[in-house]
């Protein structure tokens, strides 16, 4: 199946959500024909990149679909990339490439109970999945912030808890998230696990729920959404090694 034509949205409102998260509204007529109910499904931005002087592909997360718009929800952090740099300063009337939707990633269905872990850089997809989600789901999210006012209310089902865990220095130390998640109470039935996060993060909570726990693709989506030190082209390249290495 052919993927779709990018099409150039306009910025329609920007706003801060918390300190560390900036909300890029988007819509205008090229928005006409983007699918329904694309709440937490993948896009990809096309952005221009000083350093290199030529346009790069950013991914991020539908936050909201609404009739007329889409929220993209950016993580601020030290190291300014191109996708941050262009949100920072994007204002009403400008335009951006926009490719996709790419699917959604969504917890499995039919679970006894939930898990969900991600940093700020998963939260809107993890967001999206709790507004998903039954509302007779339980289990737990757990979510790495940089800072306690980067702490959301969420709409998510009522029995389903949310623990936040606060890093100053995301990428950095990536044993706060994982040791949270360990030091979980497992809970007796058939789990369904979604976590994404940074690399190194990702690939310890892997080892623990691979290993550990005995998950598979069935009750286990795990994905790193970034690496410390590395642009999202070096870290699609370490993606491919880690998974063929992990196989």
């Amino acid at each position: 199946m052919a993927r779709p034509e990018p099409r150039e949205l306009d910025v329609i409102g920007k706003k801060n959500v918390t300190p560390n998260m900036l909300r890029i509204t988007l819509g205008g007529a090229g928005l006409a024909g983007f699918p329904e109910n694309q709440t937490s499904a993948y896009i990809k931005l096309r952005l221009p990149d000083a350093q290199s002087g030529r346009d790069v592909v950013r991914t991020y997360t539908v936050r909201t679909h609404n009739p007329d718009t889409i929220d993209v929800d950016f993580a601020l952090h030290e190291d300014c990339g191109p996708a941050t740099l262009w949100a920072l300063n994007a204002q009403p009337g400008d335009m951006i490439m926009v490719g996709g939707p790419g699917p959604r990633k969504l917890v499995h269905e039919g679970a006894d109970w939930y898990l969900l872990v991600g940093d700020m850089t998963a939260l809107p997809a993890i967001s999206g999945n709790l507004e998903l989600m039954p509302e007779t789901a339980r289990g737990t999210a757990v979510i790495e912030v940089t800072d306690e006012a980067d702490i959301q209310e969420l709409q998510k089902p009522r029995h389903l808890n949310i623990e936040w865990v606060v890093n100053p220095h995301p990428g950095h130390n990536s044993d706060l998230l994982v040791e949270r998640v360990k030091n979980l109470p497992w809970q007796d039935g058939n789990p369904s696990v979604w976590a994404a996060c940074e690399f190194s993060s990702m690939r310890k909570l892997r080892d623990y729920f691979r290993g550990e726990r005995g998950l598979d693709s069935s009750n286990l989506y795990i994905s790193s959404y970034w690496k410390a030190g590395s642009n999202e082209d070096n870290h699609k390249i370490a993606k491919r090694e880690d998974a063929t290495a992990a196989a």
